[in-house]
């Protein structure tokens, strides 16, 4: 169903993340104690009083004339007009500022419900010094504690009160995926391309994608998709700032929670270390993989550098042989509405289930090509084969003994599936059981 939308709003270093994540009860925003941490509007599902909503995070607004900054006011802006309810949060400690008066003169404009809370106040001392935020006329400020929850309560009542009730109702069959990699490999360009609009900030500064970004796009065949745009991974040994470690657990985060990962790979700079252990995060998640070499307008080609390039990839990424590739670039819009496309094929492909009379019957024309393997004078012995779940499609094979099922047959058995059916993007799990 359509949910209503509520954003946090206000200018750097009140508490909105951390009001983000109290309402949420969970810790999905990054919170640092310094200005600027949250740059990209974050997503997330709240629940109150059985009323679920969209809570929206966004950056600190600030006029400062850095492009940083502009692009921050930019994304809180947008965020304003998802939004049907707007809570600006102001900070009882930072008392009544300039910059808060302007960020009301902004909310004046949007015509919508927009509820003043003021952050910090965890005493009755610190309450009794709210009266002079009536002043930026949104009526009764609200005093909260992001961080001891004194007060959320009360501001949740006031969203609830305040959401539309008449949304229309849809499926949420949506095909979810997110796009990974190493730092300034262009994973924010491609988001902005696929979502048609300037959803994540675009900055050359490595690192600049903090948070992971849930944005929703329908494809021209009318398939909903829902894309995270996650913060650039770094190599854990070399993950020194604690803003950095959230990144790196969130990405994580996402990979999990998506059916497909679209690995991004950079053309101009060829495969890194780095690369490889953030496939390795994907791969081990078992989630569909898609790997796009980005920025493929920029190195000097002939007519063989795409084979080349793809076998390098194939020698570097052994483990990820069933992934299929793309050479795309977001800067010219080359190849990249073929990712969607690319994307449901393998969601299919994942979620596919074959019947165990199919099954078996591959199971027996498997054993008449390769003989199973004796292990101390001890043969195995293959009795019946039946999946058991998708995402990735795992398999059981019943046998006399599992101790006898060498990882060689499990992968001449993986290979086997590969070839009779299309199971292109997603990894295969076989498991072993002994028969009782």
């Amino acid at each position: 169903m359509v949910l209503p939308v509520v954003a946090i709003v206000g200018q750097p270093n009140v508490g909105k993340s951390t009001l983000f994540n109290r309402i949420i009860n969970e810790r999905l925003a990054i919170v640092e104690d310094k200005p600027g941490v949250t740059r990209d509007r974050n997503y997330a599902q709240a629940e109150w009083m059985g009323q679920k909503f969209d809570l929206i995070d966004t950056g600190g607004i600030t006029w400062e004339n850095g492009r940083i900054e502009d692009e921050i006011r930019a994304q809180a802006e947008i965020a304003i007009d998802e939004a049907d309810v707007i809570v600006i949060l102001t900070s009882v400690a930072n008392h009544l500022t300039d910059l808060d008066e302007r960020i009301a003169q902004l909310l004046y404009r949007t015509k919508k419900p927009v509820i003043l809370a003021v952050n910090k106040a965890d005493n009755p001392e610190q309450r009794a010094d709210i009266y002079d935020f009536y002043s930026l006329g949104f009526g009764d400020p609200i005093p909260v504690s992001s961080v001891h929850g004194t007060g959320i309560g009360d501001l949740l009542d006031r969203i609830v009160s305040e959401l539309p009730k008449d949304l229309d109702k849809k499926d949420d069959d949506q095909i979810s995926f997110s796009v990974i990699g190493r730092p300034n490999v262009g994973k924010s360009s491609i988001v902005n391309q696929l979502v048609g609009e300037k959803r994540v900030i675009v900055n050359n500064e490595e690192g600049t994608t903090r948070d992971a970004v849930d944005s929703p796009f329908v494809s021209e065949d009318g398939t909903k998709f829902r894309i995270v745009d996650t913060a650039g991974i770094r190599r854990r040994g070399k993950v020194y700032e604690k803003t950095e470690k959230y990144s790196v657990m969130r990405a994580m985060g996402a990979i999990e929670h998506s059916d497909v990962v679209c690995l991004v790979l950079d053309a101009s700079t060829g495969i890194r270390e780095q690369d490889k252990h953030v496939a390795g995060y994907a791969h081990d998640a078992g989630r569909g993989i898609i790997i796009i070499v980005n920025k493929w307008d920029l190195p000097k080609k002939n007519s063989t550098s795409a084979k080349e390039f793809e076998q390098t990839i194939r020698q570097e990424f052994q483990y990820l042989d069933y992934a299929p590739i793309l050479f795309v670039s977001a800067k010219t819009g080359q190849r990249l509405d073929q990712i969607p496309k690319m994307v449901k094929q393998v969601y299919q492909n994942q979620t596919q289930r074959i019947q165990s009379s199919v099954l078996n019957d591959l199971l027996l024309e498997a054993s008449k090509l390769v003989p199973t393997p004796m292990i101390k004078g001890k043969r195995l012995r293959v009795y019946y084969m039946t999946q058991v779940s998708t995402n990735p499609p795992t398999f059981v094979v019943f046998v006399n003994d599992a101790e006898l099922m060498h990882f060689s047959y499990q992968r001449f058995l993986v290979n086997q599936l590969r070839e009779n059916f299309d199971f292109t993007g997603t990894p295969i799990k076989i498991i072993a059981r002994k028969r009782k």
